[in-house]
């Protein structure tokens, strides 16, 4: 495009390095967008159709499940056009929503995993008060705190990020719009921006990381002074599920923004398994791990057995 001419949609150059794969990797993700889908769809309505599971845990799950199909929804749709028919075309309007979505659900769902740390720190290491502190309010608070602070968080970001003039090329080399790849574009100074937002992007993760380290090292602390087998089965039941998530969450986070200049050889794998992959597996680690939500699961299929 020439220097003049305002850019008004790009052009998503998709996945580098996979000439001949395009079908095989259209199925896989394909398959993996259907299974995320159906496993947050179950999970949440197991959670809302048992009265037993009406409790803090779970209510945060089924907000994480909400988030982890909108995660999935910001990119796999338009990953999967490209991979179909060479759909690589996006508005300028579409690459504003997905950065807007990205950013805005990620740090929703970084916030509520730390939110869940709490929860289950104040469940060990207060459980006679739990319900007390954990009551109806305070879970809406924070489930709803951290839906609006990132709300605002991604909003300045994406402001930032298109205030600036496109006039250049609108060819980016990525597979779906986000910050650094978009910016590069830019027919201006963006060192102002690119400051911002990493130190943005990379002080929420880092801060939720050691809140969430934080209330693990109490975990393990009162855990130890009880001196019991069975309260470190029933801390290992309550917390192993969490902890895999977390660690799901935050290992792709640390690769992709501690290290913006990651090689192209391992940066979109690393990003595709974070928006892609993760959000399947999450539901799958709870189910499997949980006796409570196993049951409500087996109830959701027996009532829709009952019901045909």
């Amino acid at each position: 495009m020439g220097n003049g001419t305002v850019v008004t949609h790009f052009i998503l150059l998709g996945i580098p390095n996979t000439d001949g794969l395009q079908t095989i990797l259209f199925f896989t993700f394909l398959a993996f967008y259907l299974c995320t889908l159906l496993g947050n769809g179950v999970i949440f309505s197991a959670i809302l159709g048992d009265p037993r599971l009406h409790t803090p845990m779970y209510f945060f799950l089924c907000n994480l499940s909400v988030l982890d199909i909108g995660l999935s929804s910001v990119s796999t749709p338009k990953l999967l056009a490209i991979l179909w028919d060479q759909s690589r075309v996006i508005s300028l309007g579409g690459c504003m929503a997905q950065v807007f979505f990205w950013h805005f659900l990620a740090s929703t769902e970084c916030l509520l995993l730390t939110v869940m740390a709490y929860d289950r720190y104040v469940a060990i290491c207060h459980p006679l008060r739990y319900l007390l502190i954990m009551n109806r309010r305070m879970c809406s608070l924070l489930a709803s705190g951290s839906w609006i602070a990132s709300s605002f968080h991604a909003t300045i970001l994406t402001s930032l990020t298109f205030t600036l003039p496109y006039c250049r090329s609108n060819v980016v080399d990525y597979f779906l719009c986000d910050i650094f790849p978009v910016v590069k574009l830019a027919c201006a100074d963006t060192h102002i921006l690119e400051t911002v937002a990493f130190t943005n992007i990379g002080l929420v993760p880092l801060t939720c990381f050691l809140l969430i380290l934080t209330s693990y090292v109490r975990i393990i602390y009162a855990v130890l002074k009880m001196n019991s087998a069975h309260a470190w089965r029933k801390a290992a039941s309550t917390c192993a599920s969490h902890l895999a998530v977390v660690t799901l969450f935050f290992g792709p986070c640390a690769l992709i923004y501690t290290q913006p200049h990651l090689s192209q050889v391992l940066g979109p794998p690393v990003q595709i398994f974070s928006n892609v992959v993760t959000p399947m597996l999450n539901p799958a680690i709870y189910a499997l791990r949980n006796k409570e939500v196993k049951s409500a699961l087996r109830k959701l299929k027996g009532d829709r057995t009952h019901a045909r």
